[in-house]
């Protein structure tokens, strides 16, 4: 069975709302998913990918970067996932005549959900200066015209390359070296824009960035706060590690301006009490903090615990740790002990005895483990928030020991992967010191672009060539009204995709968009089917290999066309051997076993039941790569957010049908929203303090420095429990809200976690 395409956009006009569920998953889970599956995959194709997928001999699920089990289930998926595989891996595809009905200037009025629906895109496609239509041409030709733009660009340096965190291991390193051997270090990521706060915090305390936990932690831990996170929706597999510590005696408290219901209740599909149950009660207290609060929280917890160890000294910190590992331990104590509580109280909007109460958890648990995503990363001051954590974890030496340390959970399949593999606008000179003994050529050593920086570049003019190896740059980034003529104003504009998104309608004045293998697929190459690799959040690295026939044989794979773009920009007689690399994959990862740290004998490793994990100092000797060698307590200044009389602060969220910008459909079931997606989520009682009313129609207008008037224009008040003062609409609708310039603190992460925002009535609906 093949689907047709969707003919009419969506809009709002039969958006529907109920009350928010208190419970994840169970049959619903399965009834949204196998016949969606089935309906648009066929039946065969629909069992073999849904039977690969995330197994030792499958391939790798696309969408979060949950790591998988030891010991894997049958069905090694969620709801989501097989949303994903479904999206990717449905037979309908983009003919030939579809460019010439469709302009360029049609595509940009269009949604995400509807361009994603389109199907997948299988062939090269070109976009002509002066012409509002791409039209097919061959592989040779697309290479020629890149090559043409980029040997033509004054310097190196007026190019920038991004990258999706679906890259496997394999493409990101050739794609990096690519970019390197071209010369620049203008390499933004979808990390820039994610867990860049987390990397710069916990590799300045602990001298590693990554989580410090494996999948097996959580089953050991005492007590697993879970902060700013939605494991619900945006990596649903967490639920069943969070119910087996559940059952093995942990405590759960999850901090969140939004209740989840996946952090309320889990229904286990593949448990009978998850499917005719009540399922597995998750979260034993829940602090419904106010957005941005979470430093101030965390500096109050280390304020109770050090004055726990006041009351009883020698009984409470973990001395012999702190002397043996850590430093700053004495400016951190004094500065705590100076904090207000009043202005804790502000912050946070939490009562003390519900800070108590979580204090007294901490204090009984010998194994912590702190959990977060985006909800802390994406703040001003996301960098200090973080290193909070790390602070009230390391006074109990709750880090190198089971069940305990600090866990950012990665949303991307292989986002932390591609880190690893040199994808980054700073990378260490001992890794630009590897490639160059590697091969023979010296790469730049000036830090690239980040993500915002590219925009501000592009904006500027002094970036004119745009290339993204995967992704959607122009949804995914803050302040749309900026960031959609940035990327228009290039004279070049490439994007390397399995399916259209609005990225492909903001180009340059020439424009190209190359077909790619999605993950589900078999790659073919000259010497025999291939696999890639992809690291997971807990640094365990697995390989993944596609288990059904390509929907396209014009199609290539990732490694094919990075190699066959570097020959024809780079020329022949390049140290690199470029063919080498695409036509077997084992060349590329003998260079990554020589060039990325703990990546030694990756052939062999590679090909070891489940893959291997990666070396991480502080989590399996305590050892702290850091400059002085030691975990570091640090002082961090505690800022609220003051909010003006009559303004709101505003997050972004996921919907559940949703993964970052790619929307598998239009409903929101854990929240009671169904086919539609302009809402903005208000509690009750702010709305009767501004006068206005459930289902209401208002425009969303941020408050920032600069002064300029950004709208979110026409979305329908749905009244629901979020935290005083606090309000929440989709990502990446509300970018437009958040100026180019709002970033965090140290890692320059789009701050769309806190806008300062008012709420006008909107007489007609938009």
């Amino acid at each position: 069975m093949v689907k047709k395409p969707i003919i009419q956009d969506v809009t709002d006009a039969e958006l529907s709302v109920v009350p928010p569920l208190r419970s994840a998953a169970g049959l619903p889970s399965l009834t949204e998913t196998i016949p969606k599956a089935l309906g648009r995959m066929g039946a065969a194709r629909a069992a073999v990918t849904l039977a690969n997928m995330n197994q030792r001999d499958g391939f790798d699920c696309m969408s979060c970067a949950w790591p998988d089990p030891p010991d894997r289930k049958v069905a090694e998926f969620c709801e989501n996932g097989a949303k994903a595989v479904t999206w990717e891996a449905e037979p309908l595809r983009i003919e030939s005549s579809f460019w010439a009905q469709h302009p360029v200037s049609e595509l940009r009025e269009r949604t995400e959900y509807w361009l994603g629906q389109q199907g997948r895109i299988v062939e090269p496609v070109y976009k002509p200066a002066g012409s509002d239509h791409y039209r097919p041409v061959t592989w040779d030709d697309a290479f020629a015209i890149i090559a043409r733009e980029l040997k033509a660009l004054e310097s190196p340096n007026e190019a920038t390359f991004y990258t999706s965190g679906r890259t496997s291991n394999e493409a990101a390193f050739a794609y990096q070296l690519f970019v390197r051997a071209f010369g620049t270090n203008n390499l933004p990521d979808c990390s820039n824009m994610c867990h860049e706060s987390t990397g710069a915090a916990m590799g300045e305390t602990i001298g590693v960035g990554k989580s410090a936990v494996s999948y097996t932690d959580f089953a050991k831990a005492d007590l697993i706060i879970i902060m700013g996170q939605n494991p619900g929706t945006c990596h649903p597999r967490m639920l069943t590690a969070l119910e087996e510590a559940k059952l093995a005696g942990a405590q759960i408290v999850a901090v969140n301006p939004l209740p989840e219901a996946g952090l309320i209740n889990f229904k286990n599909p593949q448990r009978p009490r998850g499917l005719v149950g009540h399922g597995t009660d998750l979260a034993d207290q829940f602090l419904q903090i106010r957005l941005a609060g979470d430093m101030a929280l965390l500096q109050a917890l280390s304020k109770r615990v050090l004055a726990a160890e006041a009351a009883s000294p020698g009984t409470v910190l973990d001395h012999p740790f702190l002397r043996e590992h850590c430093e700053g331990l004495d400016a951190f104590a004094a500065h705590i002990a100076a904090l207000d509580d009043d202005e804790v109280r502000a912050a946070t909007g939490l009562a003390d005895a519900e800070i108590d109460e979580l204090a007294r958890r901490y204090l009984a648990a010998d194994r912590v483990i702190i959990t977060w995503a985006m909800g802390l990363t994406q703040h001003k001051k996301a960098v200090p928030t973080i290193k909070e954590i790390v602070n009230l974890l390391l006074l109990r030496g709750n880090i190198g020991k089971p069940g305990a340390g600090p866990s950012p959970i990665r949303g991307h399949s292989n986002v932390q992967g591609d880190r690893t593999m040199g994808i980054w606008e700073k990378m260490p000179p001992s890794f630009l010191d590897a490639i160059q003994r590697e091969f023979g050529f010296d790469p730049p050593r000036e830090p690239g672009f980040d993500a915002v920086q590219s925009i501000q570049a592009l904006r500027d003019g002094k970036v004119k060539a745009f290339v993204a190896l995967g992704g959607n740059l122009v949804s995914a980034i803050s302040d749309t009204a900026v960031a959609e003529p940035a990327l228009m104003g290039a004279r070049l504009s490439v994007s390397i995709s399995t399916k259209l998104n609005r990225t492909h309608a903001f180009v340059g004045e020439e424009a190209l968009i190359l077909p790619t293998l999605g993950r589900t697929e078999i790659d073919r190459q000259e010497s025999g089917p291939q696999f890639v690799s992809v690291e997971d959040t807990v640094c365990a690295v697995h390989p993944s290999a596609g288990r059904v026939e390509p929907v396209s044989d014009r199609a290539l794979s990732e490694v094919a066309i990075v190699s066959r773009l570097a020959r024809a920009v780079l020329g022949p007689g390049h140290p690199v051997d470029w063919a080498g690399f695409e036509h077997d994959y084992d060349a590329i990862r003998e260079h990554i076993a020589h060039v990325c740290p703990g990546c030694e004998d990756y052939n062999v490793r590679i090909r070891q039941p489940g893959g291997f994990v990666l070396a991480h100092p502080p989590r399996d000797e305590r050892r702290f790569p850091t400059s002085s060698g030691r975990a570091k307590l640090t002082v961090n200044e505690l800022e609220t957010i003051r909010v003006p009389e009559g303004r709101l602060l505003l997050q972004s969220v996921r919907s559940h049908d949703q993964f970052n910008t790619t929307m598998y459909g239009l409903n929101d079931r854990y929240r009671g929203i169904h086919k539609g997606r302009h809402v903005l989520f208000v509690n009750p009682e702010d709305l009767a303090e501004l006068g206005f009313g459930d289902g209401e129609h208002v425009d969303v207008h941020s408050e920032a420095a600069d002064g300029v008037d950004r709208t979110l224009p026409g979305l329908r008040i749905v009244s629901y429990p979020t935290a005083r003062g606090c309000v929440a609409t989709y990502f990446p609708e509300a970018n437009v809200l958040v100026p180019l310039e709002s970033t965090a603190e140290v890692s320059n992460t789009p701050a769309s976690k806190s806008v300062v925002v008012r709420l006008e009535r909107a007489f007609a609906a938009h």
